[in-house]
C-alpha cells in the first residue's frame, strides 16, 4: 500500500523519510516527486508500506510536526488522470503557402 505524505520540508531526503516509518514497520520504497523545470523536491512523498503498517503510520503520522512542519500523512489515491487525450491539433489551413525563399534556379 502507498501513502501520501504532504507538507514535507524540501530537504526532506529519502533516508530520512524511512528511518521515520520504518518505527511502524518495514518501508518497501519512498519516491519524492521533483518539479520538472527546477529538479527540486516538490514537498510531498509517496511512501510504500504493507497495509498494517501503513495503517498505523497514518495513524500516529498524520498532523505530527516535523521539522517545523505540519505533515500530512493518508493513504494515496490512485491518480485519476483526468487531463483529457492527446490534443486533437490538426484541422485549418494555417498559412499561406511559400514564397520560395528568394532563390533562383
Amino acid at each position: 500500500m502507498t501513502i501520501f505524505v504532504g507538507n514535507l520540508p524540501f530537504s526532506a531526503t529519502e533516508q530520512e523519510i524511512v528511518e521515520a516509518f520504518a518505527e511502524y514497520g518495514e518501508v518497501k520504497s519512498v519516491k519524492i516527486p521533483t518539479d520538472r523545470e527546477s529538479g527540486r523536491p516538490r514537498g510531498f512523498a509517496f511512501v510504500e508500506m504493507d497495509e498494517a503498517s501503513e495503517t498505523k503510520a497514518i495513524e500516529e503520522l498524520d498532523g505530527a510536526t516535523w521539522n517545523n512542519r505540519e505533515l500530512r500523512v493518508n493513504k494515496a489515491e490512485p491518480r485519476n488522470d483526468s487531463r483529457g487525450g492527446g490534443g486533437g491539433g490538426g484541422g485549418g489551413n494555417r498559412g499561406g503557402g511559400g514564397g520560395g525563399g528568394g532563390r533562383r534556379y
